[in-house]
C-alpha cells in the first residue's frame, strides 16, 4: 500500500493536534483518539475511502495478528490486564483487605507510623493504580483515622504512590502498556541496543517526577510538612473536629464493584496472592530470558536474562498464578461458586475501558509514525530551538495534555511516538530521556487533574471530598514538577543522569526546607 509522504508537510501534525485539541475540549479520550486515527488514515490515503478502509482494517488486524499468526505480545498484555482486574475483585471478596486493616490497627503506635504504613503499602501494592488507590485506602483508612490523620492527607498518599509507583514497575498494568509502546518505537527507529524491557529499566531513574513524588510522600509523612489547604485539614483532624471525610460523595470498594466482603478473611488472603503475582512474574522473566541466553550460547546473568525475557508471557504467567492463588483463598472459605465466578467476571470486565484505550493508543501510534510527525516537527526545531530543551518541553507538553484529559494512558499513546520520532530525527542518544520526560509529564498532569480517574479513586479510597483532595495535593505536585523540570533541563544540556539527579535532588532538598519552614510558621490556616 502506497501512502502519501508527509515528512515535509505541516499536515503531518494534524492527527496529533486534532487528537490533542479534541481531548482538551471534549475530555473524551477515545473519541479524540478515534478522530485522530481517522484523519490520519484519510490523509495518508489521499482521501480514498477504499484505501482508507483497507488501511484501517490492516491496522486493526495487526493488533490481533502478526505475520500470519496471533499477535502474542498484544494479546498477552490484554490477558494480563483482565487477570489483574479479576485478582483485584477476588481480593475484595476474600475479605483480605478488611483483615489486614484490623491487624495493622493493633500494631501501629503513632500518627507518623499510620502515614508511613499507608505510604509503604502504596509502594508495595503496585500492580495497578486502581487497585492501589482503592485497596490501600480501605486497608489504611481505619488506621489513619485512629491517629487523626486527615482524609485529605491519606488521599494525597494514595494518589502519590499509585501512578508514580505503577509507572516505574514493569510488573504492573502501566509497565506492561508502556513496555509495549516502547517496543514498537524502538523497532520503528531501528534501535537494537535495548530490548523493550531493558529500555524501560534504564528509564526508571530518568522518570524524575515519579521518583521525586515518591520521595516527597515519605518526606511529608516523616517531617509533617503541611502546606497550603492541607495545613487546615491536618489541624482540624488533630483536634478531632473533622477528618475531612465526605461519606455522601464516595463509595467503598465493595460498593463500587458490587462485591460483599467475606467475614472470614485473613491477612494472608491479601498478601499471598500479591506476593505470588510478583514472584511468579519475575521468576518467569528470568527463566524465559535464561532460555534465550542458553540458545544463543551465552553465559547466564540476571541482567542478560531480563534483557532477553518474554515480558508479555511473563506477565501472563504471573497473572495466572496470582489469580489461581486468589481463587484458592476464596474457595478455602467455602464461598459459593456462583459468587466467585461473578466476582471474577466483574473484575475482568472492569479492565475493558483500559484495554480499549490501549487498542486506540496502539493504533494512533502507528498512524503518527506513518505521518512522520516527529520528522516534520524536528525540521521546525532545527535552527530554531535547541534539542537540549526537548526533554523539559516534552515534560511540560505531556503534563498539559494529561491534566486537560485526565488520562496518562491517552497521553502516552499520543506523545510517546512523537518523542521517539523527535529523538530519531535529532539525536537518537536522547531517545530514552525524551521518552522518560513524556512518562513523567503524563503522570504529573494526571496526578493534578480533577477529572483523572486515579485522582477520583484516591478520593474514593480515602473517603475524602474530591475537590478537597485536588486542592490539598496541588502544592506538593507542583513543587515536585518544578524539581523534575530542573532535572530534565540539566539532563538535556549535560546528557548525564548522575548530574541531573544531583541537580534534581538539590532542588528537592530546597523545596523540603521551604515546606518545613511554611509548616512551622505561625499564622492563619489556609
Amino acid at each position: 500500500m502506497n501512502l502519501v509522504d508527509f515528512s515535509t508537510s505541516s499536515l503531518s501534525v494534524l492527527p496529533a493536534v486534532l487528537a490533542l485539541g479534541l481531548a482538551i475540549i471534549t475530555r473524551r479520550v477515545l473519541l479524540s483518539l478515534g478522530l485522530g486515527i481517522l484523519s490520519g488514515a484519510l490523509l495518508l490515503n489521499d482521501f480514498s475511502l477504499t484505501s482508507t478502509t483497507s488501511y484501517l482494517s490492516n491496522l486493526v488486524f495487526g493488533l490481533f495478528v502478526d505475520d500470519g499468526s496471533i499477535n502474542t505480545w498484544n494479546m498477552s498484555i490484554v490477558a494480563f490486564l483482565m487477570l489483574l482486574g479479576a485478582i483485584t475483585a477476588l481480593l475484595t471478596l476474600s475479605g483480605g483487605t478488611r483483615a489486614f486493616a484490623e491487624w495493622a490497627q493493633s500494631r501501629v503506635k503513632s500518627k507518623r507510623g499510620a502515614k508511613l504504613l499507608a505510604a509503604f503499602l502504596g509502594v508495595f501494592i503496585f500492580v495497578d493504580d486502581y487497585f492501589n488507590s482503592l485497596a490501600v485506602g480501605a486497608i489504611s483508612r481505619p488506621v489513619t483515622d485512629r491517629f487523626h490523620v486527615s482524609r485529605a492527607k491519606l488521599a494525597y498518599i494514595l494518589d502519590s504512590t499509585a501512578a508514580p509507583m505503577c509507572v516505574i514497575m514493569p510488573a504492573s498494568s502501566w509497565g506492561a502498556y508502556i513496555i509495549t509502546v516502547i517496543g514498537g518505537i524502538l523497532v520503528s527507529h531501528g534501535v537494537t541496543e535495548y530490548s523493550p524491557l531493558s529500555a524501560f529499566a534504564h528509564m526508571i531513574p530518568m522518570n524524575f517526577y515519579a521518583v521525586f513524588a515518591l520521595a516527597m510522600v515519605f518526606a511529608v509523612a516523616w517531617f509533617q510538612m503541611d502546606v497550603g489547604p492541607m495545613r487546615r485539614f491536618e489541624y482540624e483532624a488533630s483536634t478531632g473536629s473533622r477528618l475531612g471525610d465526605d461519606e455522601n460523595h464516595v463509595q467503598a470498594i465493595d460498593d463500587e464493584l458490587g462485591i460483599v466482603e467475606s467475614e472470614k478473611g485473613r491477612v494472608s488472603d491479601l498478601i499471598i496472592p500479591i506476593v505470588v503475582l510478583v514472584v511468579a512474574t519475575m521468576s518467569w522473566m528470568v527463566f524465559s530470558g535464561a532460555q534465550v541466553l542458553e540458545a544463543d550460547g551465552k553465559a547466564f546473568s540476571v541482567l542478560g536474562a531480563f534483557e532477553n525475557t518474554d515480558v508479555g508471557m511473563s506477565l501472563l504467567y504471573g497473572g495466572a498464578m496470582g489469580l489461581l492463588s486468589a481463587l484458592i483463598t476464596v474457595f478455602k472459605q467455602g464461598l459459593p461458586v456462583a459468587d466467585v465466578a461473578r466476582t471474577t467476571w466483574v473484575g475482568a470486565k472492569s479492565m475493558f475501558g483500559a484495554i480499549l484505550i490501549l487498542f486506540f493508543a496502539w493504533t494512533i501510534g502507528n498512524v503518527i509514525g506513518d505521518m512522520a510527525t516527529g520528522k516534520f516537527l524536528s525540521t521546525l526545531i532545527q535552527g530554531n530551538l535547541s534539542p537540549q530543551l526537548l526533554p523539559v518541553l516534552l515534560f511540560l507538553i505531556s503534563a498539559a495534555m494529561a491534566f486537560s484529559t485526565g488520562t496518562s494512558w491517552g497521553t502516552f499513546g499520543i506523545m510517546l511516538p512523537i518523542a521517539g520520532d523527535l529523538a530519531g530525527a535529532t539525536d537518537i542518544a536522547m531517545m530514552l530521556p525524551m521518552l522518560s520526560a513524556v512518562l513523567a509529564g503524563a503522570v504529573f498532569g494526571d496526578h493534578c487533574s480533577p477529572i483523572s480517574d486515579t485522582t477520583i479513586l484516591s478520593s474514593t479510597g480515602a473517603r475524602c471530598g474530591h475537590i478537597d483532595h485536588v486542592s490539598t495535593q496541588l502544592p506538593y505536585a507542583l513543587a515536585t514538577a518544578a524539581v523534575a523540570a530542573v532535572g530534565y533541563l540539566v539532563l538535556g544540556f549535560t546528557d548525564s543522569l548522575s548530574i541531573s539527579l544531583l541537580a534534581g535532588g538539590s532542588a528537592f532538598v530546597v523545596v523540603c526546607a521551604l515546606f518545613g519552614w511554611l509548616s512551622r510558621r505561625p499564622g492563619k490556616l489556609a
